[in-house]
Formats: C-alpha cells, sequence, structure tokens
C-alpha cells in the first residue's frame, strides 16, 4: 500500500497581551490562538498573575500563546502578533535581552517551537483587543479573588463588535493588522533595556504609547498611559474615519478620546470628541463620566448624565455646549448652558486646566499612524559641592563630581526608574557629575551609558564658580546684558543661551532619529533640560529665567513623527522624599 502523504503543517495566528495595574502591581495576561483564514479563536487563554510588572505579564501571554498552540498541533507554525514592541524585537533577536526577569521567560518562549516556526510582528493596540480583554478579564477576576473561566468570557464577542465597527475593507481574516483605530495615552511601550543587538536593527516607528498600568493613569509614570478595558479607571483613545464610530470602554471612571468623521460620533464612557460640521462628540453616562466636546458649526457637544457627570465644550457658530442633567452635573462652553439639577456648579479654570492637561497627553489631533514617539526622561545630575551654594557651574569650570548627597540622589531615582521599568537607554553629558549620576542609574536598569557632547552644560566663561551675587558684583554690564538676550555671551567668551538653543535643537534631532520608539533617559545639565523644554513649548528664550529645575529632578517631552512634542513631565521630585 502506497505511503500516505504527509499531514501538511497547520498554521496558527497567536496574539498575545499582558498588563499590570501599578507596573508593578496586579498584573494578568491573555491570549487566543486564530485560524489565519476565518479568523475563528480556536483556543483562549486567561490567567491572573498577582503583583508583576508589565513586561513579565506580557510574556507571560506569549509563552501561554505559544503554548496553546502547541497543544493543538506541535507541528504548526505560528505567526505571533503583540503590541509590544519590546516582546517583538527582544524575541525577533533585534534586541538584546539584559532584564533578568525577562531572560527565563523568553528562553522558554523560544523552546516551545523549533526555530524558524515562529514569526513575531507588532500591531497597534486597537488590533490587539481580544488578548487585551482576555488579560483585563483575568485581573478582573483576580480582584475578585477568583480564577478566570473561559465560561465567563466575552473578549470573542468584544473583539467581533469591534469588526462590525471597523472601517470598510477589513475582513475577519485580518481584523487585527488593519490600520489603528486607537491609540493610548501618553507614553511608550515599558521596556527592561532592550537596546538593539550589535548586528542592527533598532525599534522601529509603530510602536503605541504603553501604559503604566491598564486601569489607571499614572502621572508619574513618564508618559506611560493606559489601555482601553473595561475595567475601573480604563480609558481609551480613538480615531475613526467618516461613519466609523471610535468607541471607549466601559466601567467607571472609563474614558475614551474619539476622533471622527462627519457623521461618526465619537462614543466612550467619559467621552472627548472631536467631530466635523454635524457630527456631535456623545458623553457617556454613569457615576463620574465626563465628555469634552469640540464641535463644528451647527454641531452640538453633549455632555453626561449622572452624578458627578460634567461636560467641557468648545462650540462654533449656534453650537450650544450642554451640560448634563444630574446631582452635582457642571458644563463649561460656549455658549454654555447650565445643567439642572441639585447642586449645578460652574467647572473652575484650575478644573478646567487639569483636565485638558490629561487631554492633551494625546499624540494631538494628528492621524493616528504615526507610531510611538521618542519619549525623553530628562533627568539634572545629582547636588555637586556647588549646587547648594547657587553658583554658576557650567561646561567650563571645575567639573565638579557628585556630592555625597548627589550620590544618595542618584541612587533614589535609579530605584524610581527601576519601578517603573520604561527606560531602554541611558544618555549623558559628558561632565563627572551627569556621567556619575547616569552610571548610578544604568547599573540598577542594567543598561550601559552613551556619552553625547550635545547635552553638555551652557560654558558661562568668567562666571564658572561664582554666584549671582558675585557675577553682579563684578560683572553688572555683562549680567545685564545677558539677562536682556539670549544672544548675550557670559564674560570672557563663554555660550549665549542661543548658541545653546542651537546646539540642543541640532542634538534633539540626532537622538530623535536614533532612539524613534523608544523610551531614554537623557542625563543632563540645568540649561539644556530647560532647553529642551522650551523649544518643545515654543517658548521664548526668556522663559528660561521662569523654571525652576532641582537637583535629581525629571521632566519628559515626547516626539512624534509628524514633528510635533508633547512635555509630558517638569521638575519630579517625588522620588526624593
Amino acid at each position: 500500500m502506497a505511503d500516505q502523504a504527509p499531514r501538511p503543517a497547520r498554521e496558527f495566528v497567536v496574539e498575545a497581551d499582558g498588563g499590570s495595574r501599578g507596573n508593578p502591581g496586579p498584573a494578568g495576561y491573555g491570549a487566543v490562538v486564530l485560524d489565519p483564514v476565518t479568523g475563528e479563536a480556536l483556543v483562549e487563554a486567561a490567567e491572573y498573575l498577582g503583583v508583576v510588572t508589565n513586561n513579565v505579564a506580557e510574556y507571560r501571554g506569549l509563552l501561554a500563546g505559544l503554548r496553546a498552540a502547541a497543544e493543538l498541533d506541535p507541528d504548526a507554525t505560528v505567526h505571533v502578533r503583540m503590541d509590544s514592541k519590546l516582546v517583538v524585537e527582544q524575541m525577533s533577536g533585534r534586541w538584546k535581552i539584559k532584564h533578568p526577569d525577562m531572560k527565563p521567560l523568553a528562553a522558554e518562549a523560544a523552546r516551545v517551537f523549533p526555530p524558524g516556526r515562529v514569526t513575531y510582528e507588532w500591531i497597534p493596540r486597537a488590533s490587539n483587543k481580544h488578548a487585551d480583554r482576555l488579560a483585563n478579564e483575568a485581573m478582573d477576576a483576580g480582584a475578585r479573588g477568583e480564577a478566570w473561566s473561559p465560561s465567563d468570557s466575552t473578549a470573542e464577542l468584544d473583539a467581533a463588535a469591534a469588526d462590525r465597527a471597523a472601517p470598510a475593507g477589513r475582513t475577519a481574516g485580518s481584523r487585527r493588522t488593519g490600520a489603528a483605530s486607537a491609540v493610548a495615552l501618553a507614553g511608550t511601550e515599558g521596556g527592561d533595556g532592550g537596546e538593539p543587538a550589535p548586528d542592527g536593527g533598532g525599534a522601529a516607528a509603530g510602536e503605541p504609547l504603553a501604559r503604566a498600568g491598564r486601569g489607571r493613569v499614572d502621572a508619574a509614570s513618564l508618559g506611560a498611559g493606559t489601555r482601553a478595558a473595561t475595567s475601573t479607571g480604563a480609558s481609551a483613545t480613538g480615531t475613526s474615519g467618516a461613519g466609523a464610530p471610535a468607541t471607549g470602554a466601559s466601567g467607571t471612571d472609563a474614558s475614551a478620546i474619539g476622533t471622527s468623521g462627519a457623521g461618526a460620533p465619537a462614543t466612550g464612557t467619559s467621552a472627548t470628541g472631536t467631530s466635523g460640521a454635524g457630527a456631535p462628540a456623545t458623553g457617556a453616562s454613569g457615576t463620574g463620566a465626563s465628555a469634552i466636546g469640540t464641535s463644528g458649526a451647527g454641531a452640538p457637544a453633549t455632555g453626561t448624565s449622572g452624578t458627578g457627570a460634567s461636560a467641557t465644550g468648545t462650540s462654533g457658530a449656534g453650537a450650544p455646549a450642554t451640560g448634563a442633567p444630574g446631582t452635582g452635573a457642571s458644563a463649561t462652553g460656549a455658549p454654555a448652558t447650565g445643567a439642572p439639577g441639585l447642586g449645578v456648579a460652574a467647572e473652575t479654570s484650575g478644573e478646567a486646566d487639569v483636565r485638558a492637561a490629561k487631554v492633551v497627553a494625546s499624540p494631538g489631533w494628528g492621524p493616528p499612524d504615526m507610531g510611538a514617539p521618542a519619549t525623553f526622561v530628562l533627568l539634572r545630575h545629582g547636588e555637586t559641592p556647588l549646587t547648594p551654594q547657587k553658583r554658576f557651574s557650567g561646561s567650563g569650570g571645575s567639573d565638579p563630581s557628585l556630592s555625597p548627597v548627589g550620590r544618595e540622589q542618584a541612587e533614589r531615582v535609579a530605584a524610581s526608574l527601576a519601578r517603573r521599568g520604561t527606560i531602554e537607554a541611558v544618555v549623558a553629558s559628558p561632565l563627572a557629575r551627569t556621567r556619575e549620576t547616569a552610571g548610578i542609574v544604568a547599573a540598577r536598569l542594567g543598561l550601559e551609558v552613551a556619552i553625547e557632547e550635545g547635552l553638555r552644560e551652557t560654558d558661562f566663561g568668567a562666571w564658572e564658580g561664582l554666584t549671582f551675587g558675585e557675577v553682579r558684583e563684578r560683572h553688572p554690564a555683562d549680567l545685564d546684558a545677558w539677562l536682556a538676550s539670549p544672544d548675550a555671551e557670559p564674560t570672557g567668551g563663554g555660550e549665549s543661551f542661543a548658541a545653546t538653543g542651537t546646539r540642543i535643537a541640532a542634538t534633539r534631532d540626532r537622538l530623535v532619529a536614533a532612539y524613534a520608539g523608544r523610551t531614554v533617559l537623557l542625563v543632563s545639565h540645568v540649561t539644556p533640560i530647560k532647553t529642551f523644554v522650551r523649544l518643545a513649548l515654543g517658548a521664548p528664550p526668556e522663559s528660561l529665567f521662569r523654571m525652576e529645575l532641582s537637583a535629581a529632578s525629571l521632566s519628559a517631552v515626547a516626539y512624534y513623527a509628524d514633528g510635533g512634542a508633547s512635555v509630558r513631565l517638569f521638575n519630579e521630585t517625588s522620588h526624593l522624599r
């Protein structure tokens, strides 16, 4: 009898995700094995992990997905799709793996299938909703003290609903590889320091903004945002075409930012909508829900209903911003109609500013396919013996090292950044105080320090080592000129602020190109860090005199592919307390 023809190997698509509400914090993973032709979910897996980091949860999700595929067919070929640039790049061999928590998980994942039978692809977060929802279901179950159960899961139904709402042209089989319809708030993928391997292959543009922990927005997470999820505090940013709604997440305090075309409502639980003429930005109902709507002529921005609901609307001619009825409802708008009910109050300018700051943490009004920004976490070096004396200490002076206080500050920064787990590379000014600070932090993160000449401090010429009062006494005319013009140089041929600005702008462009899509710690000095912030804000040179920057403080700026910049943090010192 003739031998039977060998059975052709099956092909699977594995989508996996993981998240941590706190990073580290209560965490879980989700994974689904899909038929690549029909998009049918063949196996789902999810698990609550206890308190771990985002990256550990993501790797655990990958491992679960690969094992589920191997159980279906150990001879299969697998295409893994994840929205974690870190995991995709490390498992593809383009980034090194240094973090001790990541190495064993990556090695275990590589052993599930023989080499060459697994390929990896990064996808936008909005295209990974099925696995994302599974991970959140696992975390929600863990919070209740229960184990995740496949019978209780609605992740596949939610993914199918998302497909039905997707723009035309996206089929079930390709539903998670289409254009992104949502990007997360503020941040880049949390990393463990996975820099490119020696043979090259750094981070490519396209990584979505990552999270400091699903279900919360951590203002001190250096640009790490949140994902859309059915959980307390979840958020999502959606951009959709004409007729395609951007739908947010459900749950208490959930929020969604939607940008929609004409006639396409941006709907969410607490929604921020930008809509064309006649296209309302509609909020959601529920306790604590809020909506911020910007609408064209004749397009009302409608608030939300429920206890404590609020709506902020900016409307064109004839387009009222309507408040939300209910106890404690408030509305801010031009023109604005108050909300009937008990305890109606107008939103204060301070409250509006806080809420607006959260909104603009998204990548602006540009398209969603710009990819992840290059995020620069700007660390001023720790104290030197000259710092408490407030003496000019630039690049032309004695080049002091850190004092004992400065070294302790650097250790505290290192511990804080290690907990956050977002830094992927460390770059420092060539001066002794910055190299020492960077070395302490990099050692804690398992990274190496690259030196960038452009990050050095301004040269203060003959003023080096003097206090402001001493300069005023010895060189009054030169000091007055320096305070009056960015083109003026310190006495003795130092560097003007204009020259510093030109140098920092060139350094910024060089580093943005080198670290596209990654989160990088830049260890520098007062004037360069203030200049990064000034340039990002488009502020005038005199703004340098209106910023206070403490030793060992953290600031952050994100740079997008369209040339836009977003200041995420300034002079943050909570880690020193």
